[in-house]
């Protein structure tokens, strides 16, 4: 993998070719590796390894970027050319800030995220594990697909001012598919360290859903009781954290505008942003360099803080939300320069609960309900009241007296996420958690009440 060594000697060379004002290089690469399989046999497998180098000049106020993934001297001269040719020609931006000489607050170390066994994950290995899941899925009669991932990435930042940082970590990754006639169940898993991953067990539950979920029954659609995995919270959650950013405030375009202070969400919902937190992932630092901060967001439902880039917070102080907000200071979330979205918080945990249930102790206590293992194709309908539409797939199940009676046909719903993160009657502990329409977080299970289906599909 590249080294941070090399990267300081091509920033070096960067720097030479360059005549602007400042100049700033993010790295990232790395090697992946991917295993697919559908039909019960592996039909792909693939493995890359790429780095490149954005560069960031800058000439009285203007700025622009040129990215190249190849990092002898030639290219080095043609993409500092192309970042220079193009800041030239931009408009002075006024809110541009110098770039940043150290990291700010730094606090402390976040665990190791690179893992030897994760990065010498061979082909054979991820074979034998298909095999073991293909071989579940035939114990069931079911169809299986899917795939098995592993890989190790870089990330860094230089700029002229002297700061400098990086970051190694390895990722693996089990996303499995189980098909009946008319029934099918899904699992995926996700961590730095492969070991935390069984994809056996993954199988195995994602079979089990199939299989108990086979001639699916239609029920009306309505508000139900919903027992909620952690994939289907993830999913739904996700699409409100990158209003939870400064810049999304000043544009107008968050629903926490005119909210933030407010109680919004019930008084179990606690919500950081925490990069150290053991269970997370991604590096340190944003993409101007600077070390992201552990932010409570919620406490007790209560909106109390934003996240924010340098330039953002500059912004909010001077603007007339600076008093309307909570603390206004950059907090490390920002996004390489220039973008047009500033910052959001992507190291999501939720708070746990006083005490938690287990899915099944969240079933037991379920007079009526419906048991979703995953949403997809989720859509937001109203921006401000945060109303998502959706479907459920891939194991929903009848709950009733306690236990799951039997599989039902899909629903669609239309629920805002304020309702949903109002009517959380029970918690599990939270988890590190994948989806298939949101980032990574450490969520819980949750059983909500009155969510609301509109309409049952046709599978």
């Amino acid at each position: 993998m590249l080294k941070k060594t090399q990267a300081a000697d091509i920033f070096a060379r960067i720097k030479k070719y360059s005549t602007a004002d400042e100049v700033e290089a993010l790295f990232y690469g790395g090697r992946s590796a991917l295993t697919r399989f559908a039909n019960n046999t592996i039909h792909q497998n693939v493995e890359d390894e790429n780095y490149g180098v954005s560069v960031r000049t800058v000439f009285d106020g203007r700025t622009a970027r040129a990215t190249s993934n190849k990092l002898d001297d030639e290219s080095l001269k043609r993409v500092v050319q192309a970042s220079e040719t193009l800041a030239k020609v931009q408009h002075p931006d006024p809110d541009l800030l110098p770039v940043p000489a150290n990291g700010g607050k730094d606090n402390g170390p976040i665990p190791s995220r690179y893992f030897d066994a994760t990065a010498a994950v061979t082909p054979e290995q991820r074979a034998d594990a298909v095999k073991k899941i293909v071989g579940i899925a035939e114990k069931h009669k079911l169809t299986t697909a899917g795939i098995f991932s592993s890989g190790e990435s870089v990330e860094g930042i230089f700029n002229s001012r002297g700061r400098s940082d990086w970051h190694t970590q390895t990722s693996s990754e089990v996303s499995i598919t189980m098909l009946a006639g008319d029934s099918s169940g899904w699992q995926k898993a996700n961590s730095p360290n492969v070991a935390d991953i069984d994809a056996v067990t993954l199988a195995e539950i994602a079979a089990s859903k199939a299989f108990e979920s086979t001639n699916p029954r239609e029920i009306p659609a309505g508000k139900y009781t919903v027992i909620l995995e952690p994939a289907a919270v993830l999913d739904m959650a996700g699409f409100m954290f990158w209003d939870f950013g400064g810049l999304a405030i000043l544009d107008q375009r968050s629903f926490l505008n005119n909210r933030v202070g407010t109680k919004l969400f019930g008084e179990n919902i606690s919500i950081w942003d925490d990069v150290a937190h053991p269970l997370q992932s991604n590096s340190p630092f944003d993409g101007e360099g600077m070390r992201r901060q552990r932010v409570q967001l919620v406490e007790n439902g209560i909106v109390n803080r934003l996240v924010y880039a340098r330039a953002t917070a500059e912004k909010m102080k001077h603007s007339e939300y600076k008093d309307k907000v909570g603390p206004v200071e950059p907090t490390g979330h920002g996004f390489p320069i220039p973008n047009e979205m500033g910052e959001a918080p992507m190291n999501i945990v939720f708070g746990a609960p006083a005490e938690a249930k287990t899915i099944p102790e969240m079933i037991s206590s379920t007079e009526r309900g419906i048991l979703v293992t995953r949403l997809w194709y989720i859509r937001e309908v109203d921006p401000y009241e945060k109303i998502l539409t959706g479907m459920t797939r891939d194991g929903t199940f009848y709950v009733e007296d306690g236990k799951i009676r039997y599989g039902v046909r899909n629903f669609r719903f239309n629920e805002s996420l304020i309702h949903m993160l109002s009517n959380v009657e029970e918690m599990g502990t939270p988890v590190r958690a994948s989806g298939e329409e949101s980032f990574d977080m450490v969520v819980p299970a949750m059983k909500v009440n009155d969510f609301n289906f509109t309409e049952v599909t046709k599978f």
